[in-house]
């Protein structure tokens, strides 16, 4: 790759200039490589904006030169595309931290939203133009924009939900838990978050809750659907099926809400929760899977690997 490199030397004073030039750096998502140097990757449009900025320093009488780099000798081009991806994952963890605040506010005013949703709206619409201005600039694509971009729809998804869903009549709950004995139903090769939502309603909702496997078409039809798309017992904002059902059943075990943990990470990997244990347990439900043909025996051995984390999470608690 090939890489514009900006040797800038302003004047002392006025101040305001240097801070002038560092905001604008700043806006085309230059980063500083050593001292003086900044450095942005060569296309057109980049070379315009440093041909600019360097007019610019002269007639703030500065120093500025633009050089055409092949390759910096002491840097290898991923130790330098990851000095880019560091600068833009702080300004999109800002947007997902905004995200998560939305989501925990409509959470927190489920029964009333419609009191709190313009403000909610116009707090989304800036986390928008903020994600937009980064996008703008993240030269390398930063894998922390995909994420904050797919956090903010669900966001966006959620909020307009809320805002067109009817107030309920009552103050009931929105759907009451299904009765004991119930089938739950999910999609066919369950994974960690389907095999980890089956152990907790087992254990935690209902000890003689039976399991089917349909298409989501279907699911509905053949008994209580969760983890499939547009089911009450999925995926809600950012929380995985797991974490829906938790909140749903009300529980409040610190075992199960390390292990609801574990499952978000390990189910969508998005970098909410630093849990070394994701990975293993995504690892062994994985070999069960490619060991196990039969759905119904590939849940209930992968559900005693959640009966034997749980009570590893009691020895060490």
């Amino acid at each position: 790759m090939r890489w514009l490199m900006l040797l800038a030397t302003l004047p002392p004073t006025p101040t305001r200039h240097r801070v002038g030039v560092w905001r604008k750096l700043q806006r085309m998502g230059a980063v500083r490589l050593r001292g003086s140097a900044w450095i942005l990757p060569e296309t057109a449009e980049t070379t315009e904006l440093f041909q600019w900025l360097v007019q610019e320093i002269e007639t703030i009488r500065g120093e500025a030169t633009l050089v055409h780099v092949e390759r910096i000798e002491n840097m290898a081009d991923e130790q330098v595309r990851a000095l880019f991806h560091k600068a833009r994952t702080v300004e999109y963890q800002a947007v997902v931290h905004g995200c998560r605040e939305i989501l925990a506010q409509l959470d927190r005013h489920r029964a009333n939203v419609a009191g709190h949703a313009a403000k909610l709206r116009s707090t989304l619409d800036g986390l928008k133009r903020e994600l937009d201005r980064v996008q703008g600039i993240d030269h390398l694509e930063a894998p922390a924009g995909d994420r904050a971009r797919k956090l903010w729809e669900a966001t966006a998804a959620r909020l307009r939900a809320a805002e067109t869903r009817p107030r309920p009549a009552g103050g009931r709950h929105r759907a009451s838990l299904p009765p004991s004995g119930s089938t739950w139903v999910t999609r066919p090769r369950p994974h960690i978050d389907r095999i980890a939502s089956a152990w907790l309603i087992k254990r935690f909702c209902d000890p003689d809750a039976k399991f089917g496997f349909a298409d989501a078409a279907d699911a509905a039809r053949k008994g209580v659907p969760f983890d499939v798309l547009g089911a009450d017992f999925g995926h809600h904002g950012e929380d995985c099926t797991f974490e829906t059902l938790v909140k749903r059943f009300g529980i409040k075990d610190r075992r199960v809400r390390v292990i609801a943990e574990v499952v978000h990470e390990a189910d969508l990997h998005d970098g909410k929760f630093s849990r070394s244990e994701a990975m293993g347990v995504d690892l062994a439900i994985r070999g069960l899977a490619a060991s196990t043909s039969d759905d119904h025996e590939l849940l209930e051995r992968g559900m005693a690997i959640f009966d034997g984390l749980y009570a590893v999470l009691k020895r060490t608690s």
